[in-house]
């Protein structure tokens, strides 16, 4: 099969190689999957350069955790009946925690459990499919770690970007009023167009004073967090009493220091969201509520850019770059 790997840790241009790898047999319980998309989230471009120490794990690795494809073949005891599904894939790779699955979506063939395959709904292409995994599980967890939102007052920092884009939309459909962040005009479109009552480009005005006066300076009861540590002062201050930041990054500010009294005198809970690793029955859920509102269509999914895998080193910078609007797809 026709594969993009690497070898090493690095740049994208200096260690990203396409060629041909041996075909996939999918073992007891998985699945055959070939591949019609691959998406790129920031974590694979962090694994892929050895970002904060993160360490190969495998003598070669196949990027990408999220993808979307056709099922053509089974391991021994899963049902064959699925041969000629559609689905899409989560978590290829095994997340973070330890050296992971060698061989990610940036292929032609998959060999992945079955449990990691979701029917794609017939409204979705392979590209949309294939933005699914990371970006919108992670939101859907990120707007309901801490129950449900209708009639609350839900602040999205980073409104324009993949997951806040989905998060946004989640958040608004299910009944919250919503505020975003972002540093764009076009990202602020972006926002809006999923359901923001107002976006707040953080380069041109205050945050906290903006956010204090739109809501009579009551604050938020939520707090969506792309950049937990750099955010961190300001949040604390918008934050109602016994109100929640959900975090899924920290990139700019690994280490952030904790101000622990500003927050437990709210009674604030922060909760640390890994889309690698969400609870069976979260995930479940993010599913229903993702087919249902792309049933009816109200779920947008963005697709910014698309390679072929050939340019899988100039997608990869792009995404660095972290300038796209919508998410970053390798067509097969």
């Amino acid at each position: 099969m026709r594969a993009a790997f690497y070898r090493r840790t690095g740049p994208a241009a200096d260690v990203l190689e396409v060629g041909q790898l041996p075909d996939p047999v999918p073992g007891p319980g998985e699945v055959l999957v070939r591949v019609g998309a691959s998406g790129i989230n920031p974590a694979d471009v962090k694994r892929r350069s050895g970002w904060g120490g993160l360490e190969m794990g495998h003598p070669v690795i196949v990027p990408h955790c999220d993808g979307a494809g056709e099922i053509i073949d089974v391991g021994q005891d899963a049902d064959r009946a699925c041969i000629g599904e559609r689905v899409w894939l989560w978590n290829a790779q095994g997340g973070y925690g330890g050296p992971g699955r060698a061989f990610g979506t940036a292929a032609e063939l998959i060999a992945i459990p079955k449990a990691q395959t979701v029917g794609l709904p017939p409204q979705l292409n392979f590209e949309q499919g294939a933005c699914l995994g990371v970006p919108a599980m992670t939101a859907h967890r990120a707007v309901f770690a801490d129950g449900p939102v209708h009639g609350q007052t839900i602040l999205v920092q980073g409104g324009g970007g993949a997951v806040g884009h989905f998060a946004v939309q989640f958040a608004a459909l299910a009944g919250a009023r919503v505020i975003a962040t972002t540093g764009t005009k076009e990202r602020a479109e972006h926002a809006m167009s999923a359901g923001c009552e107002q976006v707040i480009n953080r380069h041109e005005e205050d945050v906290v004073e903006t956010v204090l006066d739109i809501t009579g300076g009551d604050g938020v009861d939520r707090i969506i967090e792309v950049d937990f540590g750099a955010n961190l002062t300001g949040n604390i201050k918008l934050v109602k009493p016994n109100g929640a930041i959900a975090a899924y990054s920290s990139s700019s500010a690994p280490t952030p220091v904790l101000h622990y009294y500003d927050l437990a005198f709210k009674g604030a809970r922060i909760h640390f969201v890994q889309g690698f690793n969400l609870p069976d029955d979260a995930r479940r859920q993010a599913v229903e509520d993702l087919n249902r509102h792309v049933g009816s269509g109200q779920l947008a999914v963005a697709v910014g850019a698309t390679f072929q895998l050939e340019q899988i080193a100039q997608a990869h910078a792009l995404v660095e770059a972290g300038k796209t609007i919508g998410n970053v797809v390798l067509k097969l």
